[in-house]
């Protein structure tokens, strides 16, 4: 079917005068909707794209993102972090162990997760080393039993870098006639880091042969692998493979991610922001399908227009074609508005809101933003999906004008 004449008739309809004046306030109704709703969709996809963002780097960016616990101690296991290091995605691989721990100061007890690590491996991948203060990762020496403390954690125990504090670990439970007794030892605050986020309360880091000793093991023996990635939402894909590599070598292993520890946060996060992308989706639906409205009210307006084109030889589906041109171009119009004060408002969203004065999160603090070009795209192609599919009917409709009763009167 040739093209040019749909698009040259449905152009001159889109663009002349309407007649009918509520047809004409029902089509500016539908591009005003469009353009809102795409231009909300961006921002808000945006926000809460970043916010994910936020939450992967300052949470998974300070605990285990895929962790490989071997049945037996690894002979070398510098062998195996080679082979596992050159899968995709893997940053590197590094020893680790972890306790479940009861943290004491003075003032107060805590409940803590302890990683024990290897200082000159971690501070080169862990995000936790480029937030430390008041020391550092390489300053961890074996021996000297020297902890790490998240920033909350030390203010809510009243702590500060050169206080001692006691470390109790459930793991090295040994039994006395007065019932079991938990490894305890003194461990001397070296450094503080703060994440920003939950970790900063509840996480320490020692050496990895202090946490041995503590958990009352052999300080040289090493049961777990730790995997830093790119992407921490790839560590479920990741699993499959290192478990075939590991088998490969001969070596018993399970593994674990960090779904069994923050995976409900996350869980809650991906599923309020899709929530909000179909809320919003609603709004652009709603929006294209009043293009409907006014294309009924067209197809009636120019019923004697399109019998006078069916007797000059003009087929049904050019006939569709002129009125699904018209309702296309209203969207991609409402589209292109929305795509540009979108965008505009996404860029200069925290500027925009220091300029009014409004401060969602607090003085100093600003929203996270991150526009994704895979989500615009989709806004995009699903816009026009749906207008496309909303000009159907109209266009069926002014398809079905019978020439003969059209022009009966005429």
């Amino acid at each position: 079917m040739d093209l040019r004449f749909p698009l040259y008739v449905g152009y001159r309809y889109w663009r002349a005068r309407k007649a009918n004046a509520f047809a004409s306030f029902i089509t500016l109704f539908a591009v005003s909707g469009i353009f809102l709703g795409v231009a909300a969709l961006i921002v808000v996809s945006s926000v809460m794209n970043g916010l994910e963002g936020q939450l992967k780097q300052r949470i998974l960016g300070a605990v285990p993102q895929l962790t490989v616990y071997t049945k037996a101690p690894l002979s070398d296991w510098t062998i195996a972090a080679e082979k596992l290091t050159m899968l995709p995605g893997v940053q590197g691989v590094t020893p680790s162990v972890s306790t479940q721990a009861m943290v004491q100061s003075a003032a107060n007890i805590r409940a803590v997760q302890v990683f024990g690590v290897f200082p000159e491996l971690a501070e080169k991948l862990s995000a936790v080393a480029q937030h430390t203060y008041s020391g550092a990762f390489s300053e961890l020496t074996s021996g000297q039993y020297q902890v790490i403390l998240g920033s909350e954690l030390a203010r809510q125990l009243k702590v500060s870098p050169g206080d001692t504090v006691r470390l109790l670990s459930g793991d090295g439970v040994v039994y006395s006639p007065l019932g079991p007794v938990p490894s305890q030892r003194k461990f001397l605050v070296s450094a503080v880091f703060e994440m920003g986020s939950q970790v900063d309360a509840g996480v320490a880091y020692v050496h990895y042969q202090d946490a041995k000793r503590l958990m009352r093991q052999p300080s040289d023996e090493i049961n777990q692998l730790r995997l830093y990635l790119n992407d921490p939402f790839t560590a479920p894909a990741l699993a499959k493979d290192v478990q075939q590599i590991l088998t490969a070598q001969g070596i018993e292993a399970t593994t674990s991610d960090w779904r069994d520890t923050y995976g409900h946060l996350f869980s809650a996060v991906k599923m309020e922001k899709n929530m909000m992308s179909l809320m919003l989706s609603l709004i652009v639906a709603v929006a294209a399908f009043n293009i409907v409205s006014a294309l009924v009210m067209m197809v009636v307006d120019k019923t004697t227009d399109v019998a006078v084109l069916k007797t000059q030889g003009l087929r049904t589906s050019a006939v569709m074609g002129i009125f699904v041109v018209q309702g296309l171009l209203n969207a991609v119009l409402g589209l292109a508005l929305g795509l540009v004060v979108g965008i505009l408002i996404t860029l200069n969203l925290n500027g925009l809101m220091a300029t009014l004065g409004i401060s969602i999160l607090g003085a100093g603090q600003m929203l996270p933003v991150k526009l994704a070009l895979g989500q615009l795209s989709l806004i995009i192609v699903g816009t026009l999906v749906v207008t496309l599919v909303a000009t159907l009917y109209p266009a069926l409709r002014a398809a079905r004008v019978q020439p003969a009763t059209a022009l009966r009167y005429e």
